[in-house]
């Protein structure tokens, strides 16, 4: 055989040893696996904060009641949540990215109507402060506050204007997507924590209420519930209403009647609620708003299902003057940048009423005159990053704050107040826990990918649906809550698979027992990653050995 000769060594690829560094032969140890836990990005999204995947881990083991526990950790409503909820969890999971992602909200509504059901106590475990506290606002911020106020020992007072407590749960969220029954469970579930809640009890000075009231701080969680107005030529006024008032009135029983034919002018998510409930009180609907419906504020599934309940929406139009029952709508354009801009063509179409859906405002009078208390443009009060305004001791959040306006976020605020109000209470200050590194889809080394789609929650049909308050969309069984919390991956955190176990070459991985986890054996352990490329999760790092 010819001699292989090669002409530019350049052309060898294959590195030559370092014998200055280690003697001896064999691999050399450069990294060494370490467990570690990173945040999964369904918490990072959650408002709350709440470990949905410690909880979805306890539901798949069909360890209810603790999972209810880890949940009521961060949430009081989980019941609630699992119902209105726009679960920003599910947008960020990354199973997404391989079918479909875990149905989150549908186990959270499982848990929380079990424990509803079951009627499970809130344990207190925390020493009476001596320290009170007045909330004023018993809606989803408010309710929140006080729980996570009481957990902490505190005397907690709730004062509300409103006959009934639930805020705009109750007053702007229709009983199709948010049952009575379960509102007030949730709501009478902190009452009988010992939390006090005082109905039609309007709050006109602060400051006052609270040297009367011998209370050492207050939170503000007044909602939005003054409906923006717009200035339209109208013959007759009395055929307008705004949709916060209409939610509210309905949810008094005091709904007005508003003809054959409505109108609602907006597009966003209370502009939806407002639309198909008149729909169910028998009116025939349709929806002007300005923009496309690429642009509409309103999530997506909500104008879906408005219009599979018979509501007709008139995308790109606005409404010019209204003469009678006549309404006069100029067609607009976008411009290249989204914006509608007016064409100067008109059309006509006949409406009875008309609700206005463009957007909710707080009433800034309960605040006028406090000093150091500041405003931004739209009457939101300005508080610092412990949620409290330029007056000590009074602080503020959910919609009287400037941020989006979900229930769930109103609830994450109530959370974070009372930590803050808590440090205030003890002349403290909260220091919040560092959060571990996130864990995207890109850094998950899955070496399976089961085929499991997302369990279907059932659904009245659109034609029975549109002429009843019933609720629309129903729960999950226990059989496919389960399977649905077995969908998780457990982003960057061991749920010990013993994948790594397994794969070591060396025997460096050891059990340690069931919930406990492994560790490594260093001194057999040789850096050559095989257990680190095994964990499907990335609850393993390697990490440089020092020099």
């Amino acid at each position: 055989m010819k001699d292989i000769v090669i002409k530019d060594a350049k052309a060898d690829m294959t590195l030559p040893p370092d014998l200055t560094e280690k003697k001896g032969s064999g691999p050399v140890q450069v990294k060494v696996p370490v467990y570690t836990d990173s945040l999964p990005p369904c918490n990072h999204a959650c408002p709350t904060g709440s470990n949905i995947q410690q909880w979805l881990s306890l539901a798949q083991e069909k360890n209810y009641q603790a999972a209810w526990q880890e949940l009521m950790r961060n949430n009081p409503m989980p019941s609630i949540h699992g119902r209105v909820c726009y679960h920003p969890c599910e947008t960020s999971c990354n199973r997404a990215h391989v079918d479909d992602a875990v149905s989150i909200h549908a186990v959270e509504r499982f848990l929380g109507d079990l424990a509803i059901e079951q009627h499970w106590p809130v344990e207190i475990k925390s020493a009476v402060s001596g320290k009170k506290v007045l909330i004023v606002g018993a809606g989803p911020s408010g309710l929140s506050a006080a729980y996570h106020l009481r957990l902490k020992g505190h005397e907690v007072e709730v004062h509300d204007s409103a006959p009934l407590a639930g805020g705009m749960m109750r007053f702007g969220i229709p009983a199709y997507r948010l049952p009575r029954n379960i509102l007030d469970a949730e709501i009478n579930r902190i009452e009988e924590m010992g939390v006090r809640i005082v109905l039609n009890s309007k709050i006109d000075n602060i400051l006052s209420a609270k040297l009367e009231g011998n209370f050492d701080a207050v939170f503000l969680a007044v909602g939005a519930h003054i409906g923006r107005g717009v200035d339209i030529p109208n013959d007759d006024p009395s055929r307008v209403t705004d949709a916060v008032s209409y939610l509210r009135d309905l949810g008094m029983g005091q709904a007005p009647a508003l003809g054959a034919r409505v109108a609602v002018y907006g597009g966003g998510n209370t502009a939806m609620d407002a639309a198909r409930t008149a729909k169910r009180l028998g009116s025939d609907v349709m929806v002007i708003y300005r923009r496309d419906r690429e642009h509409m504020p309103a999530h997506d599934f909500e104008c879906v299902e408005a219009m599979e309940e018979g509501v007709v929406f008139h995308w790109l139009r606005t409404i010019n003057e209204i003469d009678g029952t006549q309404f006069k709508l100029e067609k607009m354009v976008l411009d290249d940048k989204g914006r509608p801009q007016p064409s100067g063509e008109y059309e006509y179409l006949q409406a009875d009423s008309l609700i206005l859906a463009l957007g909710q405002n707080i009433d800034s009078e309960l605040t006028q005159g406090i000093p150091g208390v500041e405003y931004k443009a739209d009457g939101t009060v300005m508080v610092n990053e412990n949620m409290m305004t330029g007056y000590a001791g009074l602080f503020a959040g959910g919609d009287m704050v400037p941020s989006d306006r979900t229930v769930t976020i109103a609830v994450g605020h109530g959370k974070k107040a009372a930590n803050h109000i808590d440090a205030y209470l003890h002349n403290r200050t909260y220091q919040k826990a560092a959060k571990h590194p996130l864990i995207q889809y890109n850094r998950l080394h899955l070496w399976y990918k089961t085929d499991a789609d997302q369990s279907e929650q059932p659904e009245i049909a659109a034609h029975l649906r549109a002429k009843t308050f019933d609720e629309v969309l129903g729960g999950l069984t226990e059989q496919e809550a389960v399977y649905e919390a077995q969908r998780c991956y457990s982003c960057g955190n061991c749920f010990e698979c013993n994948g790594c176990f397994g794969a070591c070459p060396q025997g460096a991985i050891i059990r340690l027992g069931k919930g406990k986890g492994y560790k490594v054996d260093y001194n057999k352990c040789t850096g050559c990653e095989a257990c680190y490329l095994q964990c499907p999760c990335h609850a393993l790092e390697m990490v440089a050995v020092a020099s």
